[in-house]
């Protein structure tokens, strides 16, 4: 199979270390970046992409259920606060390919190589000891493990994967690395197994690929295998449970009419302000803001929800706001 055509759909300056913190759309304030533990510096790791079988000839597409900006800075927030994950339907259509069509989403494990070069870097996931997944799906997902396109390309992208078999109801699944196999008809001589694929692992995909037709599906949760899933969609993590995986945090953002103000910054920290059609309507810096001591003033902006989102050293913090 020919190389499939990547979307970015959102790239800032943030970097994570730690865990891998399950991502749960149903969370307060779910952005759509995952806390994979393993950014390499970047800043550029965990975020969520579409491809499609553009470049296989085929005209397969994935229809959101309500608008995005489709100009940068791409975001699916809009998407995951609608759908308390990420939501939309897959409209396959083979064209000229001589697969079955396909589209897919994914996330990114380690981030890009550089500014200049946009080359996935890859991450030791083995610690993660396999996947979490919460979801429906008209139709069967592989969950796929990316090695990056060179390894990819070079094994005919048979890469090491595990059926989410089609679920209309809401549908909790566990594997271990050891689960992910390739696929039973690859004889090539590249050999990669769920656990050697997890040493080096570029990305994370869910790749819907069937006959002609439309297919909803509904990404939930994704995390480690010990992650904190949901049972259903729709229900968010357990305080006590984000508290063990991410620590008590002490930053936030107080909303006073139009004032906003930080606290629990105890470093320089960049601020945006996102609209509900992922434009950055404001930007602004917060200097040690231990104490309510920065705001920002957001009278000049419209009424509707807004998402806030502080990026700074060892500071990943985002928060909807609703101006009246």
């Amino acid at each position: 199979m020919k190389k499939f055509l990547l979307a970015a759909l959102c790239v800032t300056s943030a970097i994570y270390a730690g865990p891998f913190i399950t991502w749960n759309g149903a969370d307060d304030d779910a952005p759509d970046q995952i806390q994979t533990g393993l950014d390499n510096g970047t800043g550029t790791s965990g975020f969520w992409f579409t491809y499609t079988d553009y470049v296989d000839g085929g005209q397969s597409i994935v229809h959101w259920d309500i608008d995005i900006n489709p100009e940068p800075p791409f975001t699916l927030e809009p998407i995951i606060y609608e759908c308390k994950g990420i939501c939309g339907t897959a409209r396959l259509s083979k064209g000229t390919s001589a697969y079955n069509p396909f589209v897919g989403l994914g996330f990114n494990v380690a981030g890009e190589i550089s500014e200049k070069d946009r080359t996935l870097a890859t991450g030791d996931a083995s610690t993660w000891g396999g996947l979490c997944v919460t979801y429906t799906s008209d139709t069967d997902i592989a969950l796929e493990l990316g090695l990056g396109e060179k390894i990819d390309s070079t094994m005919n992208y048979a890469n090491p994967a595990v059926t989410l078999p089609a679920s209309q109801t809401d549908k909790r699944v566990v594997v271990s690395w050891s689960d992910f196999k390739q696929p039973s008809s690859y004889d090539g001589a590249v050999k990669f197994d769920g656990e050697a694929a997890a040493k080096q692992l570029a990305m994370v995909r869910f790749k819907i690929q069937a006959e002609d037709g439309d297919y909803r599906f509904n990404i939930c949760a994704v995390g480690p295998k010990d992650g904190t899933c949901p049972e259903k969609c729709g229900i968010p993590t357990p305080p006590n449970d984000i508290k063990i995986a991410r620590g008590v945090s002490t930053v936030n953002a107080i909303l006073d009419g139009r004032a906003l103000g930080f606290t629990g910054i105890k470093s320089t920290a960049t601020v945006e302000v996102i609209n509900s059609l992922g434009q950055v309507v404001m930007k602004g810096a917060i200097n040690n803001a231990t104490s309510n001591a920065a705001t920002l003033n957001l009278a000049a902006l419209d009424a509707g929800i807004y998402m806030v989102r502080v990026n700074g050293k060892n500071v990943n913090f985002a928060k909807k706001i609703v101006l009246r």
